[in-house]
């Protein structure tokens, strides 16, 4: 998940089982899994949290964004990575949407959160939520729902969204330095991260699929194409686990040296040719050596990894949708606040009262 979009302007241990057997489903596919508690108390979370406080409130939402993600497919992968991010620090708790302040600089102007957009879809989408039942619906839903009907609209799998989140009240940076996967990390640093989150290796598998509709910018992988000097001999200086033919498009095309950086830092599909469809194109790519990222290759060197990614390719894209469901629904279950703990914003950018 260390795809990034488009750059905003500052103002704002699962156990290894073998993958399920293809299974006949509908066209219109939706994958039911519980979630399950992830480093944190989900027992609150519930399906039907507002169905007497706020009723209608999934609908309103799930109208909202397949409305606009129809129209412009790339907002599906602004708000999953945003949602990702969300979960990777403090929780599912929609630290990432609050603003920096006088005295604290927040999770949103951390520098692997430069990138990220959808805050002020999340704020549209909040604010019709607060027309409609003020104070109840948390920032931390909204969002949770918003990425799961985003990829939805996108054409990929639905899972159950729980509700029942509080806002965490506290943002920081250097939280988000610390907790972000990062784009250049091994494998057992990434297993060990997710871990700490109580992800198995199984979710960073499928997990990393949603690259699928992703795009990275060159300076997330220039050290691929220009940072491994004599590494393939003479004067060639890629990183020799990637494609040596697509490294060079690379650099003759999306990411020509320049003077004091990359043309523009331009941005590349992390699944060319498809990146604005839900599918299987990102791990085929990955086991053609075609992984942007170094932590996108890092999940061909372990070996049960490596597996996985085959076995998934081999198979029916939907059991690929169910499995990156359920790890979904484990994603949304981190570390959440319920009942008393934090609040429910009235605005996703500011505190109550602040």
């Amino acid at each position: 998940m260390a795809a990034s979009t488009r750059r905003r302007h500052s103002s704002s241990s699962s156990s290894r089982m073998a993958v399920p057997a293809p299974v006949v489903l509908g066209v219109a596919m939706v994958v039911v899994v519980l979630a399950s508690s992830a480093t944190g108390a989900s027992g609150q979370l519930r399906m039907g949290f507002y169905a007497e406080s706020c009723p209608g409130v999934e609908r309103m939402v799930g109208d909202f964004v397949r409305q606009h993600v129809r129209r412009v497919p790339t907002v599906a992968a602004a708000l999953l990575r945003l949602h990702f991010h969300d979960c990777f620090v403090r929780g599912c708790d929609a630290s990432v949407l609050l603003n920096s302040t006088a005295g604290s600089v927040a999770e949103k102007d951390a520098p692997p959160n430069l990138t990220l957009r959808g805050f002020d879809f999340v704020d549209r989408v909040k604010t019709l939520v607060e027309e409609a039942c003020p104070g109840v619906v948390s920032c931390a839903d909204v969002l949770a729902l918003a990425a799961r009907d985003a990829v939805v609209a996108i054409g990929g799998p639905s899972w159950r969204v729980p509700t029942g989140r509080r806002d965490g009240t506290v943002s920081t940076m250097q939280e988000a330095l610390n907790d972000i996967p990062k784009h250049t990390m091994t494998f057992p640093e990434l297993a060990n991260l997710f871990a700490s989150k109580g992800l198995g290796v199984r979710d960073l598998v499928w997990l990393s699929g949603a690259h699928t509709i992703g795009i990275a910018h060159c300076s997330s992988f220039a050290v691929r194409l220009y940072g491994y000097p004599g590494a393939r001999g003479g004067n060639d200086t890629t990183d020799p686990s990637l494609d040596a033919t697509y490294a060079a498009n690379l650099r003759r095309r999306k990411c020509r040296a320049a003077s004091g950086g990359y043309a523009e830092d331009a941005v590349v599909e992390m699944d060319p040719g498809s990146h604005l469809t839900f599918d299987l194109g990102y791990y085929r790519a990955l086991l053609k050596h075609r992984g942007l990222l170094r932590s996108d290759a890092a999940l061909l060197t372990d070996a049960a990894a490596r597996a996985d990614v085959e076995g998934v390719v081999g198979g029916a894209e939907e059991v690929y949708f169910q499995v990156f469901a359920r790890s979904m629904a484990r994603l949304a279950t981190v570390q959440v606040k319920t009942g008393a703990e934090g609040e429910i914003r009235r605005n996703c950018a500011v505190v109550n009262g602040g």
